[in-house]
């Protein structure tokens, strides 16, 4: 089959990757448009551009899919089935109506559990113990179609979105050679979602990664999960906010946001229920710590308080 495959980040690079790697014949990448990242604001490619490029794959980077010039550029292709990764931008029906077979979609949940923008997230922080990767037939709707193949996999406590998101773009990739291959030999066929245990993902906003330390700890741990690597669960401290990357639940309790025990192996802060043990953080403008190192450089006293 002909492809054209539609991504952006690292996530639909693993599945472009294991593409190539299968043989398959893409005829076209679509990509988001380069944009400025880093502390720098160097523009830079994403990394699907960069895959593509590296294997001189021709890539377009239409601003959007309504354009009719886009959408005949598409067609001029004559792909038998475009494959969509995490690519930003909503294909509308007119340009999943192009090519023979439609339109596949690798998706980061298990559907219709957290259809949207942000499922990876969205599962750590309501306290899910699967999530899993579907392929899917793609439809007008938010991620609505009807379901090729889907396969969960355990939310571990040691999981944050970085190393769910890994795993689960591994899974992904593995899924999206099965479901060619069945759709190839004809022996795969898509089935409804089910209408019950809808959830939507919404988009990540900054604000909600500000820490409250009168909820209990194991909501705040996963808030801090759900936001490493972005944008890092954040707290005050002091007259500076200070982002905490990994942290454990702990037994002693007190006044929430108070700090119980500071030391080398963790620095204690008490919850609206329990504790929190913050394992690594990092101060702003500084670089990521863990307890003892930060504590060398900022002294912090059992009695001192976090908080907004």
């Amino acid at each position: 089959m002909k492809l054209i495959f539609a991504g952006t980040p690292e996530f639909a690079a693993r599945a472009l990757s294991a593409l190539l790697a299968g043989g398959h014949e893409i005829a076209l990448v679509l990509t988001q448009p380069d944009r400025a990242a880093g502390r720098g604001l160097k523009v830079k490619p994403s990394p699907v551009k960069r895959l593509a490029e590296a294997h001189r794959i021709p890539v377009a980077q239409p601003v959007t899919l309504k354009d009719p010039a886009a959408q005949d550029a598409l067609r001029a292709v004559e792909a038998d089935l475009v494959v969509v990764a995490a690519y930003g931008l909503i294909l509308p029906q007119a340009i999943l109506d192009i090519p023979r077979l439609g339109a596949l979609n690798i998706h980061a949940s298990l559907l219709p559990r957290w259809r949207g923008a942000a499922p990876i997230q969205r599962a750590l922080l309501a306290g899910d113990s699967e999530t899993g990767a579907c392929i899917m037939q793609m439809d007008s709707g938010l991620d609505t179609g009807p379901l090729l193949l889907c396969e969960s996999l355990p939310i571990r406590d040691e999981d944050t979105a970085r190393t769910l998101h890994d795993r689960l773009a591994e899974l992904g990739a593995r899924l999206l050679l099965q479901a060619l291959d069945g759709l190839g030999r004809g022996t795969l066929s898509a089935r409804p979602q089910p209408d019950t245990g809808v959830t939507y993902a919404t988009k990540i906003d900054r604000a909600e990664a500000r820490l409250d330390w009168s909820r209990p700890a194991a909501e705040v741990w996963r808030k801090v999960r759900a936001f490493n690597p972005y944008p890092g669960a954040v707290t005050r401290l002091g007259e500076v906010d200070v982002k905490i990357w990994r942290a454990a639940p702990a037994a002693a309790s007190g006044t929430p946001g108070v700090v119980l025990e500071a030391g080398a192996s963790g620095i204690v802060v008490a919850c609206g229920e329990a504790s929190l043990r913050i394992q690594e953080l990092q101060r702003a403008g500084g670089r990521r710590l863990y307890p003892g190192e930060f504590l060398s450089g900022h002294k912090v006293l059992p009695g001192e308080r976090f908080g907004n």
